[in-house]
């Protein structure tokens, strides 16, 4: 597990229940893909009180179409915020490249990231989703 780099809300709402969340850079997230989709759970530690932890699971045409509404709204991110600009597009590309190198989950064929190697069409497309 990683500690959280800034900051996650989550909120649950039932009929007659409402559960919000905040994790914090005090608490630990882990990120990974399986046979099915994409897993990721946020974990807080602490006594009986404050600990919690959100488990999702995402199916592959779910994430890929979360990937693909994220594109469309991405110009909505004010331009003066490089920084973040900045951790998605290379966030993107990691995944991109990872998948086009065809890397496994026991890391076999897995590449280091060298943005390199994509094409200039690659470079283009992939700055049309993120813009």
């Amino acid at each position: 597990m990683k500690p959280i780099p800034d900051k996650a809300e989550v909120a649950l709402e039932y009929p007659d229940k409402f559960y919000i969340g905040t994790f914090e850079r005090s608490a630990r997230f882990d990120a990974h893909l399986d046979d099915n989709g994409i897993a990721l759970a946020l974990y807080r530690s602490g006594d009986a009180e404050t600990r919690r932890s959100v488990h999702m699971h995402f199916h592959y045409a779910l994430f890929a179409d979360i990937l693909h509404d994220l594109a469309k709204t991405a110009a909505s991110m004010p331009p003066d915020d490089a920084s973040h600009r900045e951790a998605m597009r290379e966030a993107a590309k990691a995944l991109y490249l990872s998948l086009k190198d065809g890397a496994t989950a026991n890391g076999a064929g897995k590449k280091a990231f060298d943005d390199s190697q994509m094409t200039p069409e690659e470079e283009v497309l992939l700055l049309h989703v993120l813009e």
